[in-house]
């Protein structure tokens, strides 16, 4: 078992490089939604960050019920994360002015000073990957194995972490 900073360098790890995930909420009738967002480019301490809209069904959902789930798959690298923790919303715009970036202007037209800008804080609990291997030949090694073995395992790494 990782301790907790070990676990949030491995989690950083696996998500860099993952520009969109898929984020669920739960709406008032209870339905899971998803959507994808773009993780905020800031070292991983154990939050995520996304901008968003103020006036999106998302903040909504989200006052109502904080509970979220965040997935990251990365196909070339054959990664694939589940995150889950507590949103919260984040109008703070010195925290805006810090995560801003020129990309972000094109859902923000207004800039970072656009007053409909705000910001989705995750605050992971705990979160489940499976890493498997990345390179054309591991991934056939990996399927032969398949198809010959009980446990393939050997050569992808399947955890659950907890954070908090």
């Amino acid at each position: 078992m990782k301790d907790r900073a070990e676990a949030i360098r491995h989690l950083a790890e696996l998500i860099k490089d993952v520009d969109i995930a898929m984020m669920t909420t739960v709406a008032k009738d209870g339905r899971l939604v998803s959507r994808p967002l773009g993780t905020q480019d800031v070292e991983f301490d154990g939050d995520l960050w996304f901008a968003t809209e103020c006036d999106s069904g998302k903040v909504d959902e989200i006052a109502a019920n904080p509970n979220v789930n965040v997935a990251y798959a990365s196909k070339g690298k054959n990664t694939y994360v589940s995150v889950a923790g507590r949103a919260s919303i984040v109008r703070d715009r010195a925290k805006i002015e810090a995560l801003w970036s020129p990309a972000m202007k094109l859902f923000f037209p207004g800039g970072k000073d656009d007053p409909n800008l705000c910001l989705i804080r995750v605050e992971v609990d705990s979160a489940e990957y499976w890493d498997g291997p990345g390179t054309i030949m591991g991934k056939a090694l990996y399927f032969a194995l398949s198809a010959v073995t009980s446990d393939p395992g050997t050569l992808s790494d399947h955890e659950r972490i907890r954070l908090r």
